[in-house]
């Protein structure tokens, strides 16, 4: 069974984004496409994230988001309250910029 785990994780589909917050601030943003994951799975990628955000711009703790759903009904945002807010409404005004993403098994 963790073979599984581990295979569903590799092949996951992920996208990630940045949007601005007050000033230099940033709120780095994970999509997760095709896929529902449980909170134990949130927090991982969440913080793999930040892991990798760390090592390559420096000390200052990152700020994810993960998000997951397609519509407006089945969207769900996970993260600190106020870059919910910020990213919620970033994402209704289109106005978050895609790339694809892969983390690895260490981030």
């Amino acid at each position: 069974m963790d073979v599984t785990h581990t295979v569903e994780a590799m092949t996951r589909k992920l996208l990630q984004g940045i949007v601005s917050d007050r000033g230099r601030h940033v709120i780095h943003v994970v999509r997760v496409l095709d896929d529902i994951l449980d909170l134990p799975e949130i927090d991982e990628l969440g913080g793999k994230m930040c892991a990798r955000v760390l090592t390559k711009h420096g000390d200052q703790t990152p700020n994810v988001v993960v998000v997951q759903g397609d519509t407006k009904e089945t969207l769900r945002l996970f993260g600190e309250s106020h870059a919910i807010a910020v990213v919620r409404s970033a994402l209704f005004n289109a106005a978050i910029a895609w790339s694809p993403l892969e983390l690895d098994e260490r981030g």
